[in-house]
């Protein structure tokens, strides 16, 4: 494990939170290690392409790429009350969208996969605008789309835009399924192997724990990258978007990440280390 691995996580609070141990050195990982922070879809693109060694994805952007990289076990997001949120100008329901167009973070986000689950059922066929996830907000004020799909820190800051929840996409899979919403994981290279893949997984787990025991030491660089600089909503992310499944994605965890990739029609049994 003495090789330099590149590795990319987005710049949002929850993963600048889990990684800072490893980013400041207090984690050592031997080799080094290539940081790159970048948005949600773009590191997507980056994973795809085979880009990076170790990388944050969306959970359904992991389907295209399990052939060359597995899953690690912590690092992710997942939770309860932590999906993505349509939302418009003026109240309206959900099927009153068909037709129009809507704003998306990336075709190949987890809330992208989510909304288009929710028009399947409703029957209706939307356009969609693709934008990194801080301009969906401005657009849907502007009237340049009709709707957008909010993710991260949005979540706690649309009210505050004027904006109006149309439909919380984490509590309708909630409903269906009865999982926890399973955004983002970490993923590595099956080239590097297990070993090196197990070692990642432990120093990102002690990366997060050593963060929980001494959270002053990485406000600065939370902070420092965060879109949202209100601390009152950065901590709300972290909250939200930090949970005992970033430690260990568990057997609830696991089921919530296969059902989602089925949906994208992944046929493998099992994306995870073992």
């Amino acid at each position: 494990m003495s090789n330099k691995l590149s590795l990319g996580y987005s710049p949002c609070p929850n993963d600048t939170y889990i990684f800072h141990g490893l980013a400041s050195g207090t984690v050592p990982w031997s080799g080094g290690l290539d940081i790159l922070l970048a948005d949600v879809e773009e590191l997507n693109g980056l994973a795809a392409a085979g880009k990076l060694d170790v990388v944050k994805v969306s959970v359904a952007a992991a389907a295209g790429i399990l052939d060359d990289y597995v899953l690690l076990r912590a690092g992710g997001a997942m939770g309860y009350g932590a999906g993505p949120v349509l939302v418009a100008k003026e109240e309206g329901d959900f099927a009153s969208l068909d037709g129009k167009t809507i704003a998306i973070p990336g075709r190949k986000t987890t809330a992208n996969l989510l909304f288009g689950l929710c028009c399947r059922e409703a029957g209706i066929s939307v356009t969609f605008k693709e934008m990194v996830f801080d301009r969906v907000m401005s657009a849907v004020v502007t009237g340049e789309v009709a709707a957008g799909l909010v993710i991260h820190e949005g979540r706690f800051t649309f009210g505050e835009q004027g904006l109006t929840q149309i439909l919380d996409l984490g509590a309708w899979w909630e409903e269906h399924t009865g999982l926890p919403i399973p955004l983002g994981a970490i993923a590595i290279r099956r080239s590097l192997g297990e070993d090196v893949a197990h070692a990642m997984n432990e120093a990102i787990r002690q990366s997060l724990m050593d963060v929980r025991a001494n959270p002053e030491q990485a406000w600065s660089y939370i902070k420092k990258h965060a879109q949202e600089m209100d601390a009152d909503v950065i901590l709300k992310h972290i909250k939200t978007f930090v949970t005992e499944y970033s430690l260990d994605i568990g057997e609830a965890g696991e089921q919530a990440v296969t059902r989602l990739l089925k949906e994208t029609g992944w046929q493998g049994t099992n994306p995870f280390i073992s």
